[in-house]
């Protein structure tokens, strides 16, 4: 039996370049990705820690394909999920006018991941699209 797929689709008003950075970045993870940090180098083979706001780390994954400024791909083992094979997370870019195409496609989940995961995903690319936005906004601005 296939395990279930989470795909979300948006469109973001900004470059390929910034939505990468801001998917890469430590610091910019932080803002949208529920207080933690992602701390990888995204080397393909290299592991992917989650850095909690109390500082502790923790190994959720490894990066399997990384292509900037267009795909990059990790797996992903929750840490209640012990035994469990890690899920794959994939991040597709693609140029659309004046906005980025942003495809993530979250597979290899059991049926409670899949609901947790979609909850949590719509809620940080929501966050990430309006960071995003409302930066390039401010610099309209300013």
């Amino acid at each position: 039996m296939d395990k279930p797929t989470f795909v979300y689709v948006t469109y973001i008003a900004t470059t390929l370049e910034q939505l990468w950075n801001a998917l890469t970045s430590e610091t910019f993870t932080q803002q949208y990705w529920q207080e933690a940090q992602l701390q990888p180098d995204w080397q393909v083979g290299s592991s992917v820690q989650q850095i909690n706001s109390d500082g502790e780390s923790e190994d959720i994954g490894e990066v399997l394909q990384s292509e900037p400024p267009h795909r990059l791909t990790y797996s992903l083992q929750m840490p209640d999920a012990i035994g469990v094979q890690p899920s794959r997370v994939r991040f597709e870019l693609q140029q659309s006018g004046a906005t980025v195409k942003l495809t993530l496609i979250h597979d290899r989940l059991d049926t409670q991941s899949c609901m947790h995961a979609s909850g949590r995903w719509t809620s940080s690319l929501s966050d990430l699209k309006r960071l995003l936005e409302l930066t390039k906004g401010l610099a309209l601005v300013a």
